[in-house]
């Protein structure tokens, strides 16, 4: 604390040691001593008045009160120099404080892109100084090994090292090697950095899947025996470490024993996601083993798997954590459950009185979008804004109070397929690690998004002195592409109430000293209109681009016929399918009339991977310009009279994404492209207008 204000300040505040009473006035005293037992070992207690500032907690206790002091200062505490002309005063304040939670926790994937050790340590002071406690470094993947072991070096040789890097949400690979890996030094260096910060790091050692990386320097370990090269494309691979092999545990056995010197986490990730059990099936090895335990199928060989490396971890002193799909085949006896497929995989295993951390993608996966695909960077999919964030509850309704004491923690992830850049890794997760914080701090009935969004103004500010590359919350009226006939208003809202909005209409990048927008204004001709936020410090917000475009409405087609309905066309593929343009190269397993675009298609029993391509009429009742939003998961592409109004096309979770066009009334061509390619399936369409709110498009519109 003295260090930072001196830096900001220019003081030159001084330690001593004495008792509490004995203190002289204008001090600031820091106390293990006399703390309320209620407080446990993270709590604290705050005091400040005229006189001095009483902060009194046990040793995490106090570093996280002195988070508080940082909050209650101005933003410059975090500046790393001394600025000038600051008031440094904070307000009278009593605060008794703790956490909710005693797992707090953020995940960074490095297995898909390596971040230095710079980076390693500037994400563990944002886990800090929003009062969490735990990093997830997620250190070996498919597409890399990133952690020196030193009994095996081909697994940095070989294994840290891939032939490309892959483009953002495509199964392309460039020509770009990429490679890496953390040195066990860098590694002592960071777990000693987090050690100060009272961040435990938790490193995850995947198995038995995600481990082709592995595989390429050590085939042997495979049920094949390989070859194999480092995976270039994202996803999921078949080969994974055989469990029918002895050298298998004697290597991971071997790999752990250096992990757990470099670590003291009470708790190892060991992964258990996401491991195919086809090789399983085909390997003599592993039906011996199977028969050898008396196991009934191969999702009781893998807890048969991760019980056994259970059991060594245990003899260290150590306990696992695994991802949900540990629970597949019997839960290992000691293990710890982070549920990230929704919560069920945490509710039945807290029933189980087995320790859980929430960390449902749905909610928490800071990899996925915050907003509109066409105004963010390429993102894994799925629609995480702030909101939704914090108002996750991670205790769910159906355990019972006894139940609920196994729910020890929430967490939030950032998995890297998308992300290759420390400042991108920035933007996914803040300011969504400031909502994860107070979900994970803070009890129940004290949460407010309103109030929250307005700490959220100043936060900023700390951010902004710190740096960071936060991402600004949307202004509202803003779209990429803005369709208008005539003339129309332009309007922006900011959700921020002390910053400026400035602009330019002429096509240069707007700066402090541009045009201040005051109030809506009119244009009549197409324009790019270009904006960027400005806090009160003069910190400015990403450029923003909307692009105004006058059109004339559509003349309406002439139909002789119009039966209720859209004709449709079936695909059926097992290949993994990632575009809709991929549709026009199959024949269509089945043809018909549907009365609308949602479920159930034409069966209700479809399979995990389909496509459909609907054609028809759309009818349109006045002159206007039309929003239409298309809701997917997987990819859709819709058409209006042949133009691309709403591209949604790629492979992911469910997405809205909106296109506007204006059309005169009458009957226009509509046409969308569709393609599932596993997992939950979901596809609507919405329609919008000045006269009329967002609304699913009936049956009633559609016709052929």
């Amino acid at each position: 604390f003295v260090e930072q204000f001196n830096i900001a300040s220019g003081s030159s505040l001084k330690i001593s040691v004495s008792s509490e009473n004995s203190s002289t006035s204008n001090s600031i005293i820091f106390t293990d001593k006399n703390v309320d037992d209620t407080l446990g070992n993270e709590g604290y207690t705050l005091q400040s008045n005229t006189d001095k500032i009483i902060l009194r907690g046990a040793s995490n206790g106090l570093f996280y009160g002195v988070q508080t002091l940082f909050q209650l200062l101005p933003s410059e505490i975090y500046n790393s120099e001394t600025v000038e002309n600051i008031d440094w005063k904070i307000a009278a304040v009593q605060i008794k404080d703790k956490p909710r939670f005693a797992w707090r926790g953020m995940h960074l994937d490095v297995g898909r892109h390596l971040f230095p050790v710079s980076f390693i340590k500037k994400y563990i002071d944002y886990i800090a100084m929003h009062k969490l406690n735990v990093f997830h470094w997620h250190l070996t993947e498919d597409q890399g090994w990133r952690i020196e072991i030193k009994k095996y070096p081909l697994l940095t040789k070989i294994s840290s090292n891939r032939k490309g890097s892959q483009i953002p949400l495509s199964n392309e690979v460039d020509s770009i090697p990429y490679g890496g890996f953390y040195t066990q030094d860098e590694i002592r260096e960071v777990v000693a950095y987090a050690e100060k910060k009272f961040v435990t790091v938790v490193p995850e050692i995947e198995l038995p899947g995600h481990s082709i990386a592995v595989l390429a320097a050590y085939p042997d370990l495979s049920c094949t025996g390989g070859p194999f090269e480092v995976r270039t494309e994202w996803g999921v691979d078949k080969d994974i470490y055989c469990a029918g092999n002895e050298a298998t545990f004697t290597f991971l056995e071997n790999v752990l024993t250096e992990v757990l010197e470099l670590f003291p986490s009470e708790y190892i990730h060991i992964g258990g996601d996401e491991a195919p059990k086809d090789r399983w099936k085909e390997c003599s090895k592993c039906q011996k083993r199977k028969q050898q335990e008396n196991l009934k199928d191969e999702h009781e060989l893998q807890s048969y798997f991760i019980t056994r490396v259970e059991k060594f971890l245990n003899s260290k002193g150590r306990k696992i954590i695994g991802w949900d799909e540990i629970l597949e085949g019997g839960l290992a006896p000691n293990a710890a459950v982070m549920s990230w497929r929704g919560e069920e995989g945490g509710i039945s295993a807290a029933k189980l009185k087995h320790n859980v951390v929430m960390t449902p993608s749905d909610y928490l996966y800071f990899c996925y979008y915050q907003g509109s695909p066409e105004n963010e960077p390429p993102a894994l999919g799925g629609f995480i804004p702030l909101e939704k964030v914090y108002k996750f509850e991670p205790v769910p309704e159906e355990l019972s109070l006894e139940e609920q004491k196994y729910i020890i923690g929430v967490q939030a992830c950032l998995w890297t397929e998308n992300v290759d850049t420390p400042e991108l890794a920035e933007y996914m997760v803040l300011p969504r690690m400031c909502a994860l914080s107070e979900t994970a701090w803070s009890s129940k009935d004290k949460k407010d998004f309103g109030y929250f969004t307005e700490k959220l103004d100043s936060h900023y500010d700390r951010l902004g002195q710190l740096g960071a590359n936060y991402r600004w919350p949307k202004l509202e009226g803003f779209n990429k592409r803005n369709i208008f006939m005539g003339s129309t208003e332009v309007t922006f809202i900011s959700h921020l109430k002390k910053t400026e909005i400035r602009y330019t209409t002429n096509g240069s990048v707007p700066t402090i000293n541009s045009t201040l927008y005051k109030s809506p204004f009119i244009i009549s001709n197409s324009t790019t209109v270009k904006l960027i936020e400005v806090s009160p410090k003069l910190k400015t917000s990403q450029v923003y681009i909307a692009n105004y475009v006058k059109q004339k409405p559509l003349q309406p087609v002439k139909t002789d016929k119009n039966i209720n309905g859209l004709k449709y066309q079936y695909f059926e593929f097992e290949k993994d399918v990632n575009s809709v343009k991929e549709l026009k190269e199959m024949n269509p397993i089945s043809e018909g009339i549907i009365t609308n675009f949602a479920y159930p298609f034409p069966n209700e029993n479809l399979p995990e991977k389909f496509g459909l391509i609907f054609n028809g009429n759309i009818k349109i009742l006045s002159d206007g310009v039309y929003i239409f939003n298309v809701l997917s998961n997987d990819g859709s592409r819709l058409y209006i009279a042949d133009q691309l109004i709403v591209d949604n096309d790629s492979k992911h979770p469910a997405i809205e994404v909106s296109g506007e066009i204006a059309l005169k009334a009458g009957f226009h061509k509509i046409r969308l492209e569709y393609f599932q390619a596993g997992g939950g399936k979901a596809l609507q369409v919405f329609i919008s207008g000045k006269e009329f709110k967002k609304s699913e498009i009936t049956a009633t519109m559609l016709s052929h």
